[in-house]
């Protein structure tokens, strides 16, 4: 818990607090981004089951926020969410669910949740923009609770199309965040707003090869094949493109949503579409910051996953045209070192 420096007017609880982008908040607010009038309260699954709607309530009546972030999410890399589809969709589902009603109920003023831009159409033009989640709720019948979902999935202004395969579980579980948004501001009123960043990284990162996502994931690889000297196995071809934007970035982005940004519409936060790196380029620079000089190998017969899903951030940048994002190569290497220096108690 971060105490207020004066008087609170806000409580702000972040679900998911422990986490990669939790973690990257509670280091802005300590460095100095926090104001006067914020208590911030950080909780993590130890506090509560979130997938139960008994525990999330009681979380909530204890603490009595005024204001959520809401970051709580089964996540996982490529290769744990092909196995795993259900399992994301059930548990995303249980814990959004569970927030946002327990957030109405308790009379919370606004919420802040986290999509991800897998949530846009595998097939789709590019760049993806917040126009392609919009939902025209008036259109869409919210008669019947069991035909709520299936008209909102039916309704062509939501969805251009299906996500990719791989983790169509996760991702039709973060588009309902924006449904449900849309349906509580319709119906009580609330500002429920959710933000879409691109591929987020930093210290903090689940780096385990095997369910983690990309980057730190090749970073624990450089990390093992720098301490036994053996080969740098890259899984799948390095083609794919991501646009990786660094967890402090984003945790001094979510501070403006959260006091400053008033749309329902959700928000892509994100680095510029220049900015878009190869899985290969992404390698390349971890290589360096590590000062790795062993073989690189792409193991072509793991899959590659969705090839692209460059964003737009032309509204983010209408909104803070003097934003600055931490070069790649920065960040990368600050990474790269904090994993380093506490490999011992890093999630891996």
């Amino acid at each position: 818990m971060t105490e207020a420096a004066g008087p609170v007017t806000k409580r702000i609880l972040v679900t998911g607090g422990t986490g990669l982008v939790g973690k990257a908040i509670e280091k802005v607010v300590a460095d100095g981004e926090g104001q006067p009038d914020e208590e911030w309260i950080f909780v993590s699954s130890k506090d509560a089951n979130l997938t139960s709607a008994v525990e999330t309530k009681t979380l909530f009546e204890r603490h009595k926020p005024t204001h959520v972030i809401h970051l709580a999410a089964m996540v996982g890399g490529l290769f744990k969410n092909i196995r795993y589809n259900l399992d994301f969709w059930r548990r995303n589902i249980h814990i959004n669910d569970n927030v946002l009603h327990s957030a109405y109920e308790t009379g919370v003023q606004k919420v802040v949740s986290c999509l991800s831009t897998c949530i846009f159409p595998d097939k789709t033009t590019y760049p993806i923009d917040e126009s392609m989640v919009s939902v025209s709720i008036p259109t869409c019948s919210l008669v019947e609770t069991p035909a709520l979902l299936y008209s909102l999935l039916s309704c062509p202004q939501i969805h251009n199309g299906p996500p990719h395969s791989s983790n169509f579980g996760y991702s039709y579980a973060k588009r309902m965040i924006d449904v449900q948004n849309r349906a509580y501001f319709e119906q009580h009123g609330c500002r429920f707003t959710a933000v879409i960043p691109t591929n987020v990284f930093g210290p903090h990162d689940n780096f385990n090869i095997e369910d983690g996502h990309v980057l730190p994931g090749l970073i624990h690889k450089v990390y093992l094949a720098k301490q036994t000297g053996s080969a740098l196995t890259v899984w799948g071809t390095g083609k794919p493109r991501r646009q990786f934007i660094y967890s402090l970035d984003l945790a001094r982005l979510f501070l403006w949503v959260l006091r400053e940004y008033d749309e329902v519409e959700p928000i892509i936060l994100s680095v510029g579409e220049d900015d878009e790196v190869s899985i290969r380029e992404a390698a390349e620079a971890i290589i360096e910051a590590m000062d790795f000089r062993g073989e690189l190998v792409f193991d072509t017969t793991k899959a590659d996953g969705q090839f692209k899903k460059t964003a737009s951030n032309a509204k983010l940048q209408r909104y803070l045209p003097g934003f600055q994002f931490t070069p790649f190569k920065q960040a990368v290497k600050e990474t790269c070192t904090w994993f380093s220096t506490n490999y011992a108690s890093a999630r891996k």
